[in-house]
């Protein structure tokens, strides 16, 4: 662990301020937004932008990267948000916020294509695994600490959305002045969807569910706190809360990934995360009740995104799960786009919890789907001794760090192969 640190500082320095200068944008727009009178439908387009912008960029950028090089399209999309947000206090509409989260979106997803890129480059066989589990606490960490950030200063004013903008100026500074050379960049080819579905209709099913979920959470978390009477506070030890309890459990459920039926267990952490949801619409009104369906929410649908991921890959051959990665995000991204959106209108037709309804119908639905799946495919159509490891993904990551995190599958067995073909051989 000492070594992944000393040999990745100035990346995982950079991604944290990254990450807090995203996590202060997103709980911010919805806080003002809300202040100057956005209808609800207004800031749920609002928030769908952002994951629309994130969309093109994964098929973008890298393109981009082989055609101008690493450096250029760092700084190029790193001045691109700091201009953004220091715009969005000074163009208060709809529209031109609008405008603005598509450009944040494309530019953040162009940001992190590069850094993970140099991550994947900076790791060795030995150390790639621990570096992604770093990788992942440093966002969770980031996205934490704006919450705390937003408590503290005044949504109405000016200097909440001038933070994130020299945070992310700083972001750039240890990651472009390292010694370390940036990576050739490599694209691995596609996989088509259709393809993928075949092959796993239920991780596909998830991760579209889990991309309306997650963009509700990162979109929607503080309309929703906003229009339910939270202070600012509230709301941000609220959103706080989604992303600690993310953190602490993705490795227990990492665990027991491991160690019994993936399918049985998307089913548990589906339905767990649903009943969780329900618990706020349900009894609603208490901001005790709130923050525990957050934590639940969280707790469970982080952790499923990387546990479909490790799903999928139990019926794929090892060529084929970067590609397939890549495609798996893309479902995740089309869900996001929609997720905002169906919130929005939700919330105007049944009111407020209608937050809780929609995160509580795509956990149960992924759940119900998932029992269906069990009368559909045995698990016999698994070698147990081809099932790959569990490793942590973060919803936030682009096709690069998934791509990292099948090499960290594929370099973990590969150890342990080797490992036994080295030990001494025992007579019967």
């Amino acid at each position: 662990m000492f070594q992944v640190l000393t040999g990745s500082w100035a990346l995982f320095l950079g991604m944290f301020l990254l990450m807090v200068g995203n996590g202060l944008q997103g709980t911010l727009l919805g806080l003002r937004g809300d202040q100057e009178g956005f209808s609800t439908l207004s800031l749920s387009i609002i928030m769908s932008a952002y994951f629309l912008g994130f969309l093109f960029s994964s098929r973008f950028t890298p393109k981009l990267i082989q055609r101008v090089g690493h450096v250029r399209v760092f700084a190029a999309l790193g001045s691109t948000i700091s201009a953004v947000l220091i715009i969005y206090p000074v163009l208060v509409d709809p529209i031109s916020w609008t405008i603005g989260r598509v450009i944040i979106g494309f530019c953040f997803c162009g940001v992190y294509i590069t850094a993970e890129s140099w991550l994947n480059d900076a790791s060795s066989n030995e150390t790639r695994g621990k570096a992604l589990s770093i990788y992942l606490m440093v966002q969770m960490a980031g996205v934490v600490f704006a919450q705390w950030i937003v408590s503290q200063g005044d949504v109405s004013g000016y200097v909440l959305f001038i933070i994130p903008s020299v945070l992310v100026s700083l972001a750039f500074a240890p990651v472009l002045l390292s010694a370390r050379p940036m990576p050739a960049f490599e694209t691995t080819k596609p996989m088509k969807i259709k393809d993928l579905i075949n092959a796993s209709p239920l991780a596909c099913f998830s991760m579209f569910m889990l991309g309306g979920i997650f963009s509700a959470q990162f979109g929607m978390s503080a309309v929703y706190g906003n229009r339910v009477g939270l202070s600012v506070g509230e709301i941000s030890f609220f959103i706080s809360a989604i992303y600690v309890s993310a953190l602490v459990l993705q490795y227990p459920i990492g665990w027991l990934s491991d160690r019994m039926d993936r399918r049985k267990l998307i089913i548990w952490v589906s339905l767990i995360g649903g009943a969780g949801s329900l618990i706020a619409f349900l009894v609603p009104g208490y901001f005790a009740l709130i923050v525990i369906s957050g934590a639940i929410v969280g707790g469970m649908s982080n952790p499923l995104y990387a546990l479909v991921i490790a799903y999928a890959n139990d019926y794929l051959d090892k060529e084929d799960m970067a590609a397939a990665s890549g495609g798996l995000l893309f479902i995740n991204g089309v869900g996001a786009i929609a997720g905002p959106l169906i919130v929005g209108v939700m919330m105007d037709v049944i009111g407020n919890n209608g937050y809780w309804l929609f995160t509580a119908s795509l956990m149960l639905a992924t759940g119900f789907y998932g029992m269906y799946r069990t009368t559909q495919r045995s698990r016999s159509d698994i070698v147990e001794a081809e099932s790959v490891p569990y490793t942590p993904v973060s919803a936030a990551s682009t096709p690069v760090v998934a791509e990292v995190a099948q090499e960290a599958y594929i370099d973990a067995e590969a150890d342990i192969l080797e490992t036994s073909e080295d030990l001494p051989k025992v007579a019967p």
